[in-house]
């Protein structure tokens, strides 16, 4: 079970949606304007595709998809937040960003009417002034079945 402890978390908070969701500023490396991205042939519907980050090669995630939404449209103020984890490098794909935030009481935890999948994905939510906030676990997001090829390439656990 994932500690939810949150005494001065920090977060990076964006909107995806109309919804604010957050990743602890120790698991974001930058955030970019959407750059170029290659789409990849046979990759789940999840992975938006890849980009080069000044050379680095590095997988972009539509977040939306992987939150069972359709695919997000990239407007003025989309952001590719790149996240940075013992799992690996990866991009996500939000509307656009919103603020540093600073908790100072624990997280609670997702609510029983969240979809599993989804909760999965998360550390906690944490209510605020402007709303409910969901802190995603960036290792959750990037070790995801739809996008566990990734986090292993190996021909391991590949179908036959």
């Amino acid at each position: 079970m994932v500690d939810r402890q949150a005494e001065n978390l920090r977060l990076v908070c964006f909107e995806l949606r109309g919804q604010e969701l957050a990743l602890p500023i120790g698991d974001v490396r930058e955030t970019l304007p959407v750059q170029p991205v290659t789409r990849v042939f046979l990759t789940p519907p999840s992975l938006a595709g890849v980009f080069s980050l000044r050379g680095e090669i590095v997988p972009v995630v539509d977040l939306g998809v992987l939150l069972g939404l359709p695919r997000t449209e990239i407007g003025e103020d989309s952001r590719i937040v790149v996240v940075e984890h013992a799992s690996g490098t990866a991009g996500i794909i939000v509307d656009r960003l919103r603020d540093l935030r600073t908790l100072d009481a624990p997280l609670d935890a997702p609510p029983a009417n969240i979809a599993h999948h989804v909760a999965a994905l998360l550390q906690g939510v944490a209510a605020t002034s402007s709303g409910t906030v969901r802190v995603l676990d960036a290792h959750a997001v990037l070790t995801c079945e739809s996008l566990k090829l990734l986090a292993d390439p190996t021909d391991e656990g590949r179908p036959a």
